[in-house]
Formats: structure tokens, sequence, C-alpha cells
């Protein structure tokens, strides 16, 4: 596949042009959806994605306790996405990683380009901005960080930016916190399928194999929000995603078949359910298709970290507790790897079909 390095969108966005390269315009299909994004968040009328309030999912009450743990899962069968509120982490500290990935962003570009990665050669984690393909030769208004954040001895310090001096300390204290916020709502996901509650958790990984990858999308102001997207409409492919973002809106969730904005919550994290867990769930608890938007005004940035399994040591396939002659499984076996090939496969035909 022929594949050529664009340049940073930073770069572009602070050269002043007025209107942005026919690469990172739009199909014709997808700028029919695109709008104004402040616009958007303002609306009050219609679908809103669900804020799930966590202070009493481990209450003593039972009922409580229940109620509460019910109505995550109802928003992971519903939507499969929701932002969460008195989840457990400091929001001191949420503060600290964001003001460590925002300083970073801010520091010259020359300095962030000892970090860059080279995608060609299969280097994936640091610095970088999407690579164009040949299928549908598009880009998106974006730069980033990426790198894995947890387990910890899997981790490739090299690679963790030096400045500010707090990215290191902030960045792994959030990581732990994370991974322990994921086992809970592991648990309670595995437990609204009637099943133990440790299942999913050994399913995706455990404690020693499920990843943590981090990823910080910059979005730069764009002359013309209305022609590009951030990133492009997708579903993850993960078990969970856990988002913090800097208060800009721009998530956009595909919901009974339009777009919904996400209003920015103070102290939330949203949460995504991912394709790993829509697959072991048979279709049960769903994996939202979802994009980013971008404006004129702001620049927007978002903190991803995605709960990755291990990408060959386990297949992926509905759990036969939640399969039956009723419900058969309505996913193949494959392995994490096998699952994201087949989605670049079908992404690739596409763009072929719709060239």
């Amino acid at each position: 596949m022929v594949t050529s390095v664009a340049p940073r969108v930073e770069s572009l966005s602070s050269s002043g042009i007025q209107s942005i390269p026919k690469e990172y315009v739009r199909t014709q299909e997808e700028l029919t959806s695109i709008t104004n994004i402040f616009e958007e968040e303002k609306k009050a009328e219609g679908p809103q994605v669900p804020t799930i309030d966590l202070k009493d999912i481990d209450s003593e009450d039972k009922l409580v306790r229940e109620k509460s743990r019910e109505e995550l899962k109802k928003a992971a069968v519903e939507w499969g996405v929701m932002h969460l509120v008195n989840h457990g982490i400091d929001d001191d500290l949420l503060e600290r990683v964001k003001k460590a990935g925002e300083a970073f962003f801010n520091l010259p570009l020359e300095e962030k380009e000892k970090y860059a990665n080279d995608q060609e050669s299969g280097k994936i984690a640091g610095y970088g901005s999407k690579l164009a393909n040949n299928a549908s030769g598009q880009l998106e208004w974006e730069d980033y960080f990426f790198h894995l954040i947890f387990p910890e001895d899997k981790r490739d310090m090299s690679i963790w930016p030096k400045s500010p001096s707090d990215y290191i300390k902030a960045t792994s204290e959030y990581a732990k916190l994370l991974r322990g916020l994921a086992t809970k709502i592991l648990s309670i996901l595995s437990l609204g399928l009637g099943l133990d509650e440790e299942r999913l958790e050994k399913e995706v990984g455990g404690m020693e194999e499920l990843l943590l990858q981090m990823k910080i999308n910059y979005y730069p102001k764009c002359p013309q929000p209305e022609l590009a997207l951030g990133v492009e409409a997708h579903t993850d492919v993960s078990a969970l995603t856990f988002i913090l973002h800097n208060m800009v809106p721009g998530l956009q969730l595909f919901y009974q078949g339009k777009w919904v904005t996400a209003k920015c919550v103070p102290n939330s994290i949203i949460m995504h359910v991912g394709d790993t867990i829509e697959i072991l769930s048979n279709g049960k608890y769903k994996s939202i298709l979802h994009r980013g938007l971008v404006n004129k005004e702001k620049v927007r940035i978002s903190w991803a970290v995605f709960c990755e399994p291990p990408k060959e040591k386990i297949i992926l396939k509905p759990l036969p507790e939640v399969v039956s002659e009723a419900e058969p499984a309505i996913f193949p076996p494959r392995t994490f790897a096998q699952h994201i090939q087949h989605k670049l496969f079908r992404k690739t035909q596409d763009a072929l079909v719709s060239k």
C-alpha cells in the first residue's frame, strides 16, 4: 500500500491558510451531516448520552447497589457510551494529566518531532499524524501522541515525554487508577450477562495481559470545520475506552440513525464499550459508531485510553453462556489482530467502492 507522510496538522493550522488541502475534505455523503459543534452542543432536545453516577456502585445497601449497576448495564446495552461521574479518580489528578498532555503539545514542533513515530516501519508509538492510504487518500484534522501506559513492565519509557516534568508521574498514577476502574466496570458488565464477576476480565487478558494504550488527540483550529473531521466515523476495537477532554465539544455518537453530540460534563470520564466486549457479549453490549468534529475557535484535546486484549493469545468470540438456539453467535471467532485486519480490509474495500 502506498503511503505518504502528511504535514503536521498543527503546522497547517498555524500557517494562516484560509482553505484546507483537498485530502482533508470529507466525502459528499459525510459533508451533509457535519454541522457547527458549538450549536449542536447547546441543543437540549433529542436523545442525550447517559450520565452514570458510580458513587453507589459498591454500596452496602443491596437495593441501592443493584439500581446503580443496572443503570450502567442499561447504558451499555442501549448506547455503549456514557459519562462516568464519581468514578473515584481524583479531579486534581485528572487536571494534572490534562495539563501535562497540553504542555507537551505546546512544545515547539521540533521538540515534539524528537518523539516522532515511524508508521512505515510499524513503530506506531510516539508523536504522529495519520498517513493517507491509497484507498481513500483522506486525512483527519488531528495530530496525536500514542503510547502504552499499563502494565508497567510492558511500558517503553524511552518514548515518554521528558517535558513537562510531571508527565510521567501524573500519567503513571492515572493509568494505575484507570486499570482499577476497568476491573470494576468489567465485573459489573459480567454480572449483567449472568456470568461470574471475574469472567470478562479473564476473557480480555486479566491484569497481566490487558493493555492500556493512551492516545492524546490534538485537534488544532480548522479554517473550514464544515469540510473536515478530527476523527472519521469508527467503532473502537478495544474492550473499553476511557476518555478525558479539555471541555471543548467534538465527540458525536451515531444513535438511532442520527449523529448525537456529547455534552461536556465537568470531571467526568467518557467510557465506550468497544468491539471486544460487543463480540464477547454477542452484541448485547453495543460498540457505538462515533466521530470527532473540529471547529474554528478552539483547540480540542482528548485523552483516550484503549483497554485492549493481547493481539494473538485470545480467540474473541461470543461466550457460550450468551449464545443459544434462539440467539446464535453473530460474530465469527478471530484473534484481536485478525479483528483489526478484518476492519481495515473492509474499510479499504468500502473506500475503493465509493471512489
